[in-house]
């Protein structure tokens, strides 16, 4: 593997400050003295024009009088001056800067035209950009300290991303006297260029880092946001602060969905589903990190508490369940070990309360059963001193514990002088301790979080869930319709009939024009029957009197139909009404209303949600958020998150809900949102569920025309999984195989092939000696985000299993335009044109995605490949830079 194109940005070997300075406080002074005191390891140059010498070094007027490479440089120079020096850059050279000069978009249209300008340049060059308007950027390993940050910092393994400069600095004095260092520290600024992706990107692969923290203010794109989040969180912990949790005031919505979910419900469902853990605080931020890098291997939300005290107990239990947790119910083989340990007047329960003169014994025995009790995912114990505790010997009893077992086991040691002996042990055992229960039981609840998280994250849907297709045609055909008449707002046949093509089960609906065909309706129909208004200027039917229900004869439906001209000429005076329609009135005693919805998120687009239904939704305001795309694991998760769901069981005299009906409507409404783009908001509600299965008695939906565009799931910020792209085929002896993208469950596969595959071929595709894919190899080889990245391998049956034959892939390159590929075929499958149809699956992948250009890098050696190469009309060029390689590019 390659270096990084980043590289240059974090592991420099030469590093020139343009505006270095001896002033006292300015910028540059404090950044060139930076670099010195960090003990930079490469090279170090001080640019000013104005002088001959800064802080002891000699300074050049000019990059162009340093005769020598330079592979990064800091400016600190005034906001008129940065697009001058990046073209000077340029032509010597350059590979990347970090501007931290504020005064550029956030100052105004001038501003904005300097920004554009120093981006033109640095295009011009391919010259990478961090900032401008940024504190800078930290490696404490080699001894980089580009940032005006006062004061050293210590190496260590954790990575901190910021939006905001001044909260750096904040963070960065907290770490000092908390003893934390980290292997990076980006400050991102204006984000010009080099944006979160791209950062998060280059820290997967960096091996000083083992956790990522991140503080968030905002989203500019979120596809890409989520790709990255995606990429590292399945290789190392990502944790996250995002501020604006409370936005001031609510838009105006077309449909109740809208106005019930809000923007911080969307991210949270969103950084839920890639696998990153949120939290609220900068302290929580720095905790759960550590915590995680404790080597815990959370697996659930089941919290048991040892304690000596109750009212810690108690204290903690609360807070347990303020934040969802479940306290753990002890198995009944664990009260009995614990009947023959403890004192008899120990609780018998969860809290476990040890009495208050449990020594180091009592600890080990209580502490080491919940852990291995089946019921239990993680344990917290607390001790306060009193005057037959021993808190260093039971702390050291914990640490044994904790060392010979991978659940997480947290320590509270409350109080001062008497516990400082013990807290140090935790310490110098690097086990996770705290003062208060409160804050040792919101940890908790973040690994329980990155456990649940982790596992949303390996979910990969693909756009269609079943195997009955949708007439996704004739849905587009009516949604066309309405777009043509200039509307927005489908009428409830129009909705429903869409909902329909989805084999969504909706109740049976008929127009009528008139009063006398409502008569008609009705009495073909059956009584009783609902009769609703029908007019594409009304969202909200009940609002304007709409809606008349359980109507049971003639003269009643006569009634209705007059009263709800009536309203319509009372709230609604200019709105257009185009009869009624009707319905029959739904009898499911075991009913449940539920309501499903769909709103358009301004970052992270479609969202699905789900929770109670009926007339007073807003009042309830009980509802889970999903991105799409959603399968059977995703949609329960989806339905657990809800107040609702306790109702769908057995409840009173009523029967349990049908639970895989409703599933399969959410799946479907899922299939809605992948293959309707122009689907922007929608109502089903209510939709009603009993024992016997789900009905849509009402629904809304609001439309929207998008541009098309290459990539047809463009409109989603988490790409299905590709199933456009599997495909059927024959070898040249006759073999059947698949070519199918590739999924996490493949890694197995994956592991085999790689083993079994001649030395000779793993260094054709390695370039280097791979005996064994280790797991975050597999992870990266198989846990794929399809919008930057696709694998294509080729299988086939052998004795009922499934055989990996060859693999080819590639990957979007920073530029959009361009991606890098990569091929891979078993030995013993050779010559039979098993790579040449790879390659042309690979290609037409990479032209469904707007690619123009294919390219990849070939052994001189590797013979077979080159001529595979030619003859599928790629170019080819020796590298300059290292003459046994090939690059091969094809224009697509």
């Amino acid at each position: 593997m390659g270096k990084h194109y980043l590289n240059s940005l974090f592991e420099p070997d030469s590093v020139a400050v343009f505006g270095a300075s001896d002033k006292p406080d300015s910028v540059g002074q404090v950044v060139f003295q930076n670099m010195l005191e960090s003990g930079f390891k490469g090279a170090l140059y001080a640019i000013n024009p104005k002088t001959r010498q800064v802080q002891g070094q000699r300074a050049y007027a000019s990059i162009e009088e340093i005769n020598a490479a330079i592979e990064l440089v800091i400016i600190a120079t005034p906001a008129l001056t940065v697009p001058d020096i990046i073209e000077s850059c340029g032509r010597h050279g350059v590979k990347a800067a970090v501007v931290i000069t504020a005064g550029f978009a956030e100052a105004g249209p001038e501003g904005q035209a300097l920004e554009q300008a120093l981006l033109a340049a640095a295009r011009r060059y391919r010259i990478r950009l961090i900032g401008p308007n940024c504190l800078g950027i930290m490696r404490p390993y080699i001894g980089l300290n580009a940032t005006f940050n006062r004061g050293a910092m210590h190496a260590g393994n954790i990575a901190f991303v910021s939006q905001s400069g001044a909260l750096c600095t904040a963070i960065l004095d907290w770490a000092q006297s908390n003893d934390v260092g980290f292997s990076s520290v980006v400050s991102m600024g204006s984000s010009t260029d080099v944006d979160f992706g791209e950062i998060l990107d280059y820290l997967v692969s960096d091996a000083h880092t083992h956790s990522i923290l991140m503080y968030i203010e905002g989203i500019r794109n979120a596809r890409r946001f989520m790709s990255a989040l995606r990429a590292a969180a399945r290789i190392k912990p990502v944790i996250l602060v995002k501020v604006g949790r409370h936005g001031a005031g609510s838009k105006a919505a077309m449909s109740h969905t809208a106005s019930l979910v809000g923007a911080d419900d969307v991210f949270d469902a969103a950084v839920s589903r890639v696998g990153v853990v949120r939290v609220q605080t900068i302290t929580q931020l720095f905790t759960a990190a550590k915590t995680l890098s404790c080597g815990f291997h959370p697996v659930g939300n089941r919290l048991a508490i040892v304690t000596n005290g109750g009212g810690p107990g108690v204290m903690a239990a609360d807070r347990a369940a303020d934040l969802g947790l479940s306290i753990a119910t002890l198995s009944d083989a664990s009260i009995a070990h614990l009947n023959q340990h403890l004192t008899p007047n120990w609780s018998h329960s969860n809290p476990v309360d040890i009495i208050g003169d449990a020594q180091e014994d009592r600890y080990h025995h209580a502490v080491k059963t919940c852990l291995e009790d089946p019921n239990v995912d993680g344990v917290l114990a607390i001790l306060t001193p009193q005057a037959m505790t021993k808190p260093l010997q039971s702390a050291q009893a914990l640490i044994e514990l904790s060392n010979n077992h991978s659940k997480p086991l947290l320590a509270c040691w409350m109080g001062e002088s008497q516990v400082a002996s013990a807290r140090d042990a935790f310490a110098k055992a690097h086990k996770p301790h705290f003062r208060t229960p409160e804050p040792a039981v919101e940890v908790f609840a973040h690994l329980s979080a990155y456990y649940r998280n982790q596992r949303l994250l390996m979910q990969v849907p693909g756009p269609i869930t079943s195997h009955i297709e949708p007439d996704v045609q004739a849905a587009r055909n009516i949604i066309a319709g309405v777009m043509q008449e200039d509307r927005k707002v489908l009428t409830g046949v129009e909705s429903k009939t869409v909902l329909s093509a989805f084999h969504i089960p909706v109740a049976n609906t008929m127009i009528a024009r008139s009063m006398g065909e409502a008569v008609l309706i009705a009495r073909e129909m059956g009584f009783p029957v609902a009769v609703k208004i029908n007019s594409p200027d009304i969202t909200h039917k009940s609002d304007v009197g709409g809606v008349m229900l359980n109507l049971s004869n003639v003269e009643e439906v006569r009634t209705a139909y007059q009263k709800i001209q009536d309203n319509l000429q009372y709230y609604h005076p200019g709105a257009q009404m185009n009869g009624v329609s009707i319905e029959p009135m739904i009898i499911k005693p075991n009913g449940r209303e539920l309501m499903i919805g769909v709103t358009t998120d301004p970052a992270f687009g479609p969202v699905i949600t789900f929770g109670a239904g009926g007339t007073i939704v807003e009042i309830m305001a009980d509802r889970a958020v999903a991105l799409p795309p959603l399968n059977h694991f995703l949609v329960r998760d989806l339905i657990q998150n809800t107040r609702v769901a306790r109702m769908l069981g057995a409840f009173r005299n009523m029967a349990p809900a049908n639970m895989d009906a409703l599933e399969e409507v959410l799946l479907r409404v899922s299939e809605m949102v992948c293959e309707l783009p122009m689907l922007r908001e929608m109502d089903i509600n209510p939709l009603i569920l009993d024992e016997h299965g789900a009905l849509v008695a009402d629904a809304r939906i609001l439309v929207e025309a998008r541009e098309p565009t290459a990539d047809r799931y463009s409109h989603m910020a988490i790409y299905p999984y590709p199933t456009q792209l599997v495909r059927q085929c024959r070898l040249d002896d006759g073999t059947a195989v698949t070519i199918r993208p590739i999924r996490p469950e493949d890694a197995e596969l994956v592991k085999k092939f790689v083993r079994d595959l001649s030395e000779e071929s793993k260094y054709f595709r390695f370039m280097n000696s791979v005996h064994e894919l280790t797991e975050a190899m597999l992870v990266r080889l198989t846990q794929l985000d399809y919008s930057r990245e696709i694998a294509l391998i080729e299988v086939t049956s052998v004795q009922d299993e499934e055989v990996e034959l060859g693999v080819a892939r590639f990957a979007i390159n920073p530029d959009g335009e361009s991606c890098e590929f990569a091929l891979v075929v078993a030995d013993k499958f050779t010559g039979k044109g098993l790579g040449h149809k790879l390659m042309l699956s690979l290609m037409d992948a990479a032209r469904s995605k707007g690619l123009k250009t294919i390219e990849g890098e070939v052994l001189s050696e590797n013979h077979n490949m080159l001529k595979l190469m030619r003859h599928l009309g790629f170019t080819s060029k020796i590298c300059e830079e290292d003459r046994h390689i090939v690059k091969v590019s094809k224009s697509l």
